[in-house]
């Protein structure tokens, strides 16, 4: 039976790597110029990162339940998180290209007479 404390550790799992897949789908949709570029680095950098953050919460932290097999680790915990993050980012959050943003930082100082 699963304690009520592994089923919060599991979530707490998933929100980190559902934040943190969505925060650096975002980071690199914006620095980089290319639809690839980006595309690569979050199908490679962001799940290495979640892998980081299972093994420490599962290891360190000792959260969150036996779900079973290793692939069902692995589907729960980093690529269910992966695919809600960059939909999240992709279908909710508004295109780099429609934001404004300032041309240089100059312009949003603002100086003392």
């Amino acid at each position: 039976m699963v304690a009520v404390i592994d089923v919060v550790g599991l979530l707490a799992i998933l929100f980190v790597n559902t934040a943190l897949a969505a925060l650096l789908t975002r980071f690199f949709r914006v620095q980089m110029k290319t639809d690839w570029g980006s595309a690569v680095y979050v199908a490679t950098v962001v799940p290495v990162l979640q892998l980081v953050v299972l093994l420490f919460g599962s290891g360190v932290l000792n959260l969150g339940p036996d779900v079973g097999s290793p692939a069902m680790v692995i589907g729960l915990t980093i690529v269910t998180p992966l695919a809600v993050g960059v939909a999240f980012d992709y279908f909710w959050m508004p295109a780099p290209a429609e934001l404004d943003v300032p041309d240089d930082r100059r312009g949003r100082r603002r100086r003392s007479p």
